[in-house]
């Protein structure tokens, strides 16, 4: 057989032993938390058409996709994130609901990318939407989820950078720009590219004042003053109403208690384009990625032929335990079972101690005596 067969493609690996018993006790800590909010158990294919990820639905872009053809000649595609599935999902079966939506998933999502940087090709996501609700206490109720989420799973080192899309919406609105030149500007500005950004301002031709006040909006983040600032720096009501948002929401997580975890970012532009209003993301020490991403998307359902203000989050499970092995965070509930060693005369003896432990929530091993 070859040697090439017992390794794992590009992008993938095997997670065993203690590395996997430390995953499905962080999985158990998340969902209870996310449960305890009344958000209940989702569980969407693998693969969808490869509609439900298009383009227009503003999702992973297509050559990242893996995509592949079933027998009647549909395209398919392994998902690469949840929101999309769970909205199509809740289209189809949810909308008689009278009553604003809780669901809470878990699962992997497959990214077909060449550019991995230390990242992986296939993750353990878990997340949840909230669907129906357009209040700013629904906001608040997502973020303030996320943070004992990541609490009770035993990380206390982590900060939340909340955004809002419709202030650098009402500006690029202002300064006449199309929604083509603003998902490009958006990409510039979300990547750091700033000499990028800059560039396509200038090249076409937008006003010095609303090119300096783009050009700004990277530098708008830090605590909660930092609103107060971004509202004088706009004129417009559509961005104005953004920060009021915002103050809003912040007053709700005041009324949680869990504002010290919060910061704000409104240059946060998520490259997910179906992204409406607030967003979100998490960070910890360790990892050089978010790990927790999530916003209001109120018009996403709108491509299943529904109409539904909704918002959500994911943690990336992988990420997470990553950072919290580099913080040396004691992962609560881990234990190594106990080995119990039984020879052919005291078998039944020892079978029977093995059965009581394990009865009384003891993990216990089995294992013959090694003769002298």
């Amino acid at each position: 057989m070859s040697k090439k067969l017992v390794h794992t493609p590009e992008g993938v690996r095997d997670i065993y032993g203690d590395e996997k018993a430390k995953k499905t006790v962080v999985e158990h800590l998340l969902h209870e938390k996310i449960t305890g909010y009344g958000y209940r158990d989702i569980q969407t294919p693998t693969f969808e058409f490869f509609d439900v990820f298009s383009k227009e639905v503003g999702t992973t872009p297509s050559r990242e996709l893996y995509k592949f053809f079933d027998k009647e000649g549909n395209t398919l595609v392994l998902r690469p994130d949840f929101t999309p599935s769970i909205a199509r999902c809740a289209a189809k079966y949810f909308m008689d609901e009278d009553v604003p939506i809780r669901f809470c998933y878990q699962g992997n999502t497959f990214t077909n990318t060449s550019q991995l940087q230390g990242k992986l090709k296939e993750v353990t996501q878990m997340g949840a939407e909230l669907i129906g609700d357009g209040s700013v206490q629904a906001d608040a109720e997502m973020i303030a989820m996320t943070i004992e989420a990541l609490y009770h799973a035993g990380l206390s080192d982590f900060q939340i950078s909340v955004g809002n899309l419709e202030y650098f919406k009402g500006i690029c609105a202002e300064a006449g720009l199309d929604e083509e030149t603003e998902l490009e500007l958006r990409e510039f500005i979300s990547g750091k590219n700033y000499f990028g950004a800059e560039e396509l301002l200038d090249h076409i031709g937008v006003h010095k004042k609303d090119k300096e006040l783009l050009l700004k909006v990277s530098d708008l983040f830090g605590t909660v003053s930092i609103l107060e600032e971004a509202q004088k720096a706009v004129s417009n009501k559509r961005s104005r109403h953004a920060i009021e948002r915002l103050e809003q929401v912040y007053q709700a997580l005041c009324d949680y208690g869990v504002e010290k975890y919060v910061s704000f970012d409104l240059g946060m532009l998520s490259k997910y384009n179906y992204y409406t209003g607030i967003i979100f993301k998490g960070y910890t020490y360790g990892v050089g990625d978010a790990i927790v991403k999530g916003g209001r998307y109120d018009h996403l359902l709108h491509r299943f032929g529904e109409e539904a203000a909704a918002i959500g989050f994911v943690i990336v499970v992988d990420d997470l335990l990553a950072a919290m092995g580099r913080q040396n965070v004691i992962i609560a509930g881990v234990e190594a079972p106990v080995k119990l060693y039984y020879t052919a005369e005291n078998f039944k003896e020892k079978l029977l101690e093995a059965k009581g432990m394990r009865s009384s929530g003891k993990k216990v091993e089995l294992l013959p005596q090694a003769e002298a």
